[in-house]
């Protein structure tokens, strides 16, 4: 029998993880890398909606006035830093040209057939003895603008074709009903049965557990410094205390995707999008399901005893800087829509980095030049919810050495540069 293929994955967050589960099913000894910890990076604090409901793109449709609006106000729900803005020209010029409904719609449909899987992919990661905090209560939309409303009711439409049905209004009395907590003046609300949330440290540490069990050796504090390569082909990782040779590499490593791909020579059209949490204990505020307040862009989950509120997106360059105006935002926010919000001093408070693409689109697929060297990162907000489905395509791709037509709309060097 032959060898089995070394694969090294670098990133040990939720899309990293995955992958490396996926390819250890199919039999590649697969070793992890990661800088920081396992799961450290935006997996850790982010509200772990799995939300296939809302597989559209960060750019859309009229976002380009609101975010030159939003860009003078620092708790807004989109945050350009003025001082970044010269260094992201090209990538925000990039970002704003696909703020259209065309490619709004593409992109949609592009992702929601990737996700139609990912609900029974989540089934099927439990029975596989992947342990993490797992809870299908739905998701409530809630909303102080009727017309709003009916705007994201139309979104929905378009999910048709994959399993979601268009849920019926609700009004006030309803919400209160269905979540006390939620204030009686609101104007309208909806359901969304399908949708699903897990606690996403107890989801890296759950696949963390699963691959350690496999045989899996992850690295955790170890970083990448470059690649030997040779022959079109990388052949070892370098890191700080030597290398490790190998026969392929999966570069998974969220914001810091872009950096570790210049190590090998390819530049990654990738920025990090930072996203902010406040994490209370469930006794401050009582939730059911998890609620999306839709005017303020927040999300709320509840845990095992916690309760998560999530929200914003700043573009400002890789950095985990956090400014304390966009978690008064939150808080501001959720008083708009509960009885009671959490205190300005409550909480855990957290700021991570996503990885975003100018189109809103992960990045699947080869990295060009290398032969053997591939990347899965820019997920953007849908990287829970992407995580088993990505881990599956790459791991088939990897494997089967045929790039599926599922994924051209993720491939790689779609960017003109």
């Amino acid at each position: 029998m032959p060898p089995r293929k070394k694969t090294a994955v670098i990133g040990a967050g939720v899309i990293g993880l995955a992958a490396a589960w996926a390819l250890r099913k199919r039999g590649r000894d697969v070793v992890v890398f990661d800088q920081g910890g396992i799961g450290s990076g935006s997996s850790a604090g982010n509200a772990g909606w799995i939300v296939p409901s809302l597989s559209g793109p960060v750019p859309s449709p009229g976002l380009i006035w609101k975010s030159i609006k939003w860009m003078l106000q620092p708790a807004s729900p989109l945050y350009v830093r003025p001082s970044a803005v010269p260094g992201m020209s090209r990538w925000l010029w990039h970002f704003w040209k696909h703020c259209n409904a065309a490619d709004y719609d593409r992109g949609l449909a592009a992702v929601a057939a990737l996700n139609a899987r990912t609900l029974p992919l989540y089934d099927q990661l439990a029975a596989e003895g992947v342990s993490f905090e797992y809870h299908k209560r739905g998701l409530l939309c809630v909303f102080r603008s009727p017309a709003y409303m009916e705007a994201v009711r139309g979104e929905l439409e378009a999910m048709q074709p994959y399993g979601y049905r268009i849920p019926e209004p609700l009004g006030s009395a309803a919400l209160v009903a269905l979540e006390p907590q939620l204030r009686d003046d609101l104007a309208c609300g909806l359901l969304i049965g399908e949708d699903t949330h897990v606690r996403p440290e107890s989801l890296t540490a759950g696949y963390a557990a699963a691959l350690a069990s496999q045989g899996v050796t992850i690295h955790a504090g170890r970083a990448i410094t470059g690649f030997k390569r040779g022959h079109g082909r990388v052949e070892a990782v370098l890191t700080a205390d030597g290398g490790e040779a190998i026969d392929e590499v999966l570069i998974a490593a969220g914001a810091w995707s872009a950096s570790v791909a210049g190590l090998a020579g390819v530049r990654l059209p990738v920025q990090a999008a930072k996203g902010y949490s406040i994490t209370v204990p469930s006794g401050d505020v009582a939730l059911t399901r998890p609620l999306y307040m839709a005017e303020a862009k927040i999300a709320c989950s509840p845990f095992d005893g916690h309760v998560r509120f999530a929200g914003t997106m700043e573009l400002s360059g890789v950095n985990t800087v956090l400014d304390r105006r966009r978690l008064v935002g939150i808080r501001r926010g959720v008083g708009q829509y509960l009885r009671s919000a959490p205190s300005p001093d409550a909480g855990v408070e957290w700021v991570g980095m996503r990885p975003l693409t100018p189109d809103g689109l992960p990045l699947l697929g080869p990295l060009p030049g290398l032969s053997n060297a591939f990347v899965a990162t820019g997920h953007g907000t849908l990287g829970v919810t992407m995580a088993p489905v990505t881990g599956e395509v790459m791991a088939d791709l990897m494997v089967g050495g045929s790039s599926p037509q599922a994924l051209s709309p993720f491939q790689v060097d779609r960017f003109s540069w």
